[in-house]
């Protein structure tokens, strides 16, 4: 083995120490095929974390009643749940790996409630729209856990602590949904910068509140009344937000990656705690 084959070795290699705790807002299925701020620093992220052992993905778009799952599909297919977009859109694929060893672990880690094993779920969009930028190669393993609908917003931050062990086993912890996110108000210009007042107030809170470490404010999020159900009308997004925050260690801060709105009543906003 040649110098520059022992450096692309290392640099493909697994890292298997602490991983971080990730919070990505990834509004539109568009902005898989965008070139954008968004997009970039998504780029930036998976460049700065390099490879985890595994990504585990708590998704806005895998709801379950009653239960919760994880799947151990070895080799996930690409979900495209959505509809009425380019074919381009249709035409893409992420062939990444699953992780069936490090899933099956996670049903043993959670003791609080029973983890079911699912062996047909694929990747969604709101997994793989984003793994898209962070690793292109698709070669990092990849599973998702699905979110229990039926249950309040403190207990999935519960649940989000039970996952912290394993960022010790190199595990990226990946919440994907948006702070705000109501397409019943959505401009249908992208980049429309008449953001309304409500977004804007509800967004800062949350920001505020992610700065000030406050995880029991930002779980009862529905106390602020009509601000919050008008930038949460539905909470299938803003929940990944409160696995991020239970999985994050004692002490740690969020570092905020990108800021920003789309469609006028989406929040992009991101953050990390490593």
């Amino acid at each position: 083995m040649n110098l520059r084959d022992l450096e692309s070795a290392v640099e493909l290699a697994p890292k298997t120490g602490r991983q971080p705790a990730i919070f990505i807002g990834h509004g539109s299925p568009m902005n898989i095929i965008r070139d954008n701020a968004f997009t970039r620093s998504l780029r930036e992220l998976g460049e700065r974390h390099g490879r985890p052992a595994a990504v585990l993905v708590i998704s806005a778009h895998w709801l379950t009643r009653g239960e919760t799952r994880v799947s151990v599909n070895p080799a996930p297919p690409t979900i495209h749940d959505f509809g009425g977009f380019p074919e381009e859109l249709y035409r893409l694929r992420y062939p990444a790996p699953g992780q069936p060893r490090i899933a099956q672990g996670l049903v043993d880690e959670v003791t609080s409630i029973r983890i079911h094993e699912d062996h047909e779920m694929g990747l969604d969009h709101g997994a793989w729209g984003i793994l898209h930028h962070l690793w292109p190669d698709a070669t990092v393993p990849v599973f998702q856990m699905s979110i229990d609908y039926d249950k309040p917003p403190a207990w999935h931050h519960e649940l989000g602590k039970q996952l912290r062990r394993l960022r010790e086993r190199g595990v990226l912890i990946l919440g994907s949904g948006n702070v705000v996110h109501n397409l019943r108000r959505i401009s249908w210009d992208e980049s429309d910068p008449s953001v309304p007042s409500w977004a804007l107030e509800f967004d800062a809170w949350v920001k505020d509140r992610l700065e000030q470490g406050d995880h029991a404010a930002l779980s009862g999020y529905a106390k602020l009344g009509e601000t919050a159900r008008l930038a949460v009308p539905t909470n299938d997004h803003y929940l990944p937000m409160l696995y991020t925050l239970g999985a994050m260690l004692p002490g740690e801060q969020v570092r905020f990656t990108h800021e920003s709105f789309q469609n006028g009543s989406i929040s992009m906003r991101c953050f990390e705690a490593a």
